[in-house]
């Protein structure tokens, strides 16, 4: 969907369902950190009708001096517009590299946890369609594959019975600030959108170039459909193949799978399959690239040539046997000199530079 007008009735019916469902719900948790976006979806929640309840909250993540400050106005302009509000405050320590992604996550859990005791079924965010193109673009850069490349999802699952929502996903960040600007909204400016030692923040600055050359926001949302599509169609695949291939686990086996089943799948679904399977197996989340070399330069081979394998990734021992197939187990201690690592090449660490490690996006990706 494409807007070409800001219109601030087209901005509160887009969210009438989730605010005013035809099917009743607990209600909506609207996460408002007090920038242009969440701001507007604030003030149009209210305005769209609400027939279950709203209720406000604010992550103070404390990595800016104005936070606190800025939660607490979120909390006023909340107040007086008659809705609850909580701030939650992301306590611990702080990871010196990785910061943002450490906060996103720490984030959601605690909107997540938040909307589990509140009892509601969605938590909404005012992610845009300038927030998609840089989270595509961010992807790009990295390698990521279909599933990354399709970037947010306008909905998923955040926690047990809770659904994120991010109902502006197709709009551009304009019209949410000129939908301030209309109601006399003053929205606060995160400094830390602009500051250079955040990989987001230099693309963001490479956009209108881009834009220029051909790659705008709009084509890049209209890339992340389409790897949305594809990653929708192999994920059903794999899923088929994986049980087709499936056989009784026995002895320390947590998984096992027929060799000549997984012999006859491409080796796009043949990925997939693995990391289903090591998913089952309690594996942690190795990075797509571990698993690509491992598939491919090894775990391919063998099943052509039927030869045995054995190989660790992620504390978990794959082998591939006559007889058996592919088993899957917990991994042996092991005894280097470390006594840490996996049986495959780690790659680079740097692809986005500043000291963060690889960005390179997985099947399973945050967003």
């Amino acid at each position: 969907m494409t807007v070409t007008a800001f219109d601030p009735a087209a901005i509160e019916a887009e969210l009438a369902p989730f605010v005013a469902p035809a099917i009743p719900h607990g209600g909506v948790l609207l996460a408002v950190s007090g920038g242009p976006d969440s701001t507007a979806l604030m003030r149009a929640a209210l305005r769209a009708g609400p027939t279950v309840s709203l209720h406000v909250a604010t992550v103070d993540h404390g990595l800016r001096a104005a936070s606190a400050s800025e939660a607490e106005g979120v909390a006023a302009m909340a107040r007086n517009l008659g809705l609850p509000h909580r701030t939650l405050v992301w306590t611990g320590p702080k990871p010196a590299n990785g910061l943002q992604a450490a906060a996103r996550s720490a984030r959601y859990g605690l909107l997540g946890d938040h909307a589990n005791d509140l009892g509601v079924g969605w938590v909404l965010t005012g992610h845009t369609r300038d927030d998609q193109a840089e989270t595509v673009l961010m992807r790009l850069l990295a390698g990521s594959g279909p599933a990354g490349l399709a970037g947010m999802r306008a909905v998923r699952l955040l926690v047990s019975a809770v659904r994120l929502g991010r109902p502006f996903l197709h709009r551009p960040k304009a019209d949410l600030v000129a939908y301030c600007a209309a109601y006399g909204l003053v929205p606060v400016q995160d400094e830390s959108n602009a500051d250079p030692r955040f990989a987001r923040a230099r693309l963001r600055r490479l956009l209108p170039d881009l834009a220029r050359e051909g790659l705008s926001d709009t084509r890049l949302t209209r890339l992340a459909a389409r790897c949305a599509r594809d990653d929708e169609a192999l994920t059903q695949t794999a899923r088929t193949a994986y049980l087709a291939a499936r056989r009784p686990a026995d002895g320390p086996s947590l998984v096992r799978l027929d060799a000549s089943s997984l012999a006859a799948l491409p080796d796009a679904i043949l990925i997939r399959v693995l990391i289903q399977a090591l998913a089952e197996a309690g594996a942690g989340q190795p990075r797509l690239e571990r698993i690509e070399a491992l598939v491919l330069e090894a775990l391919r081979p063998a099943l052509r040539d039927r030869t045995p394998l054995r190989r660790t990734l992620a504390g978990i021992l794959v082998s591939l046997t006559r007889g058996r197939g592919l088993t899957l187990a917990a991994a042996p201690a092991r005894t280097g000199r470390d006594g840490a690592g996996d049986g495959l090449a780690a790659g680079a660490r740097d692809l986005l530079g500043k000291g963060d490690g690889a960005a390179y996006i997985g099947l399973k990706c945050p967003d």
